[in-house]
């Protein structure tokens, strides 16, 4: 059924006055007052529409590139990638680059809620995605990249996978690859050297689809390579499409590699992407995106460590016990057991990818801790995030401010030249960051001594 012209007319009129009205609105807290392990929490700031400020994607120049401190050297391991989301090293030291966008909604879905309001937001949201660059089809393949010199740059550049579907995390257990699509996880035998894999790929386990309103399915091994934590992202941003279609979803999974059977390792988690294994402990840590609409100096992205069983908060409250009131119904039992979340690294941040350092490629001062790639904010004002940052570890535990790491990637007129995401380190230890705007790998290496 056709909307009436008149109905469009008034729909779009109220669009853009709304928007005119959520432009509005401010931080009022300065931005490390949202970072570390307790970070201010204010009072919730909803608006109709919510907060918008969008750094529009203008990629960089043929040899302009990210920033990192001094003693570091930045080479771009490949240019002219699609939409590279993730990256991901090899045991013989080829990189795979994982280009990848979110996959087709199905027939109907809403993502912003019922309604005109709703109606308004899903509209809204598909323009501010393509101006920020993330409108692009899904390339659905990975990309082998192969620097034997090592001077940075690949010579060799070969697509590995393709057809996937919406690929994101990949990860390694013997001789099969896991790669982690947004509807399954699947694998594919690997042999090391390799440099193109035809096989059609085996589904170990379904992965919860549908609307996708968070798309990306990462994945990880445990030591002995028995199992496989696999993260899934809410389908909205506090259960605004309702409950039933967060059924397995805002958690961590734990897959058996052998059978496939899964079970639910951790919940309440309402974006987890990055994972790694703190060295010293072996504790699993993840960073989460969490909830938008209420003000730009809430609610904080954060990283934790991910504790067996726990439940984090999502949809019902965040940092524990604060309640968030748009959800209905209410769960006081759930909210009473919420963790708190180890360490907060700013609101509207949007922390992706996650890597944990290794004093073979870094110097003492970024040698213990983890590097978190932040995509950047579209829901805050003033823009935050869009560099990687570098918090540092002490006995397993956060034990310092972030560091900037990586930066540039916003323009002086607060244009996305690049953005990034996932973050690892490479075979000698330096660390390579998946930038989607920019289109590029990054790699990041100790300058030589001369």
């Amino acid at each position: 059924m056709k909307r009436s012209s008149h109905f469009s007319a008034a729909t779009a009129a109220l669009a853009a006055a709304l928007l005119l009205a959520a432009c509005g609105e401010t931080a009022k807290l300065p931005p490390e007052a949202g970072i570390g392990p307790t970070p201010q929490l204010p009072a919730p700031n909803k608006t109709l529409i919510p907060t918008v400020r969008v750094a529009p994607a203008i990629g960089w120049g043929d040899a302009a590139g990210p920033t990192a401190p001094s003693g570091f050297v930045v080479t771009a391991l490949a240019r002219g990638l699609d939409h590279p989301r993730w990256v991901y090293t090899l045991p013989n030291g080829d990189v795979l680059a994982v280009e990848s966008n979110n996959p087709p909604k199905p027939e109907g879905a809403k993502t912003g809620g019922g309604g005109p309001v709703g109606w308004i937001k899903s509209r809204a949201f598909g323009m501010f995605q393509k101006r920020a660059g993330a409108g692009v089809p899904s390339p659905n393949r990975i990309t082998l990249l192969r620097d034997a010199d090592g001077d940075g740059t690949a010579e060799v550049r070969q697509v590995f996978m393709q057809n996937l579907s919406s690929p994101f995390g990949v990860a390694l257990v013997g001789n099969e690859l896991f790669i982690a699509n947004a509807d399954a996880l699947v694998k594919v035998p690997y042999a090391e050297g390799q440099t193109t894999i035809t096989a059609t790929p085996t589904k170990v386990t379904d992965l919860p689809a549908g609307i996708n309103h968070h798309w990306t399915k990462n994945v990880i091994t445990n030591r002995d390579g028995s199992k496989l934590y696999v993260t899934v992202g809410s389908n909205s941003n506090v259960g605004e499409n309702g409950l039933a279609a967060e059924e397995g979803r805002a958690a961590i999974w734990e897959v058996d590699v052998k059978s496939g059977a899964k079970r639910l390792f951790a919940g309440g988690l309402r974006n987890p992407n990055g994972l790694g294994w703190e060295p010293d402990t072996q504790v699993l840590w993840t960073v989460v995106n969490e909830r938008d609409e209420i003000g730009s100096d809430l609610v904080p992205d954060y990283l934790t460590s991910v504790k067996e069983g726990a439940f984090y908060g999502w949809p019902w409250s965040y940092y524990g016990g604060h309640v968030d009131a748009r959800v209905e119904p209410q769960r006081p039992d759930l909210v009473a057991k919420a963790v708190v979340p180890d360490y907060a690294l700013g609101s509207h941040v949007a922390p992706l990818g996650l890597a944990f350092s290794h004093p073979r490629g870094m110097p003492p001062e970024f040698a213990s801790g983890v590097f978190i790639g932040e995509h950047g904010s579209w829901n805050r004002r003033p823009l935050s995030g869009y560099k990687v940052v570098f918090v540092p570890f002490i006995g397993g535990r956060p034990s310092g401010p972030p560091v900037d790491f990586l930066t540039g990637f916003l323009s002086a007129d607060e244009k996305a030249q690049g953005r990034p995401v996932g973050v690892a380190l490479d075979k000698s230890g330096a660390l390579l960051v998946a930038d989607d705007v920019g289109n590029a790998v990054w790699r990041v290496a100790r300058a030589r001594a001369r």
